[in-house]
């Protein structure tokens, strides 16, 4: 079981910066492949970056390539996205996720077990 906490949203102008967290407690982080979505309003939840259970695979949409880079530190049980240069496209309730563990990195929110509660980026014009 883990339960993942989202940190680091708000309110930023296009152009700028922000780093979300994902602080997880439970046992075993470091065996859980991980991810951020995010669900615009009106929109399905999409996939935005992933990181495998080792750390050293990532996936990233092909909308946040180059600007958002996610990462991980198993001795903190926390995952981050560090997105630059946003957009008003990138406005949305952004969750982190846990796969099963010890599972291959994908991109399917329904593999996706553990979820957090999300936090609100909004990216204003």
């Amino acid at each position: 079981q883990v339960q993942l906490v989202e940190s680091g949203g708000g309110l930023v102008q296009a152009g700028g910066s922000l780093r979300l967290s994902c602080a997880a407690s439970g046992r075993s982080y470091s065996n859980y492949a991980m991810g951020w979505f995010r669900q615009a309003p009106g929109k399905e939840r999409e996939f935005v970056a992933g990181i495998s259970w080792g750390g050293r695979s990532t996936e990233y949409t092909d909308s946040v390539k180059g600007r958002f880079t996610i990462s991980r530190d198993n001795a903190k049980n926390t995952m981050y996205l560090q997105m630059n240069n946003l957009g008003p496209e990138d406005t949305a309730v952004y969750y982190c996720a846990a796969q099963d563990p010890l599972t291959v990195l994908v991109s399917t929110s329904s593999l996706y077990r553990y979820w957090g509660q999300g936090t609100q980026v909004t990216v204003s014009s």
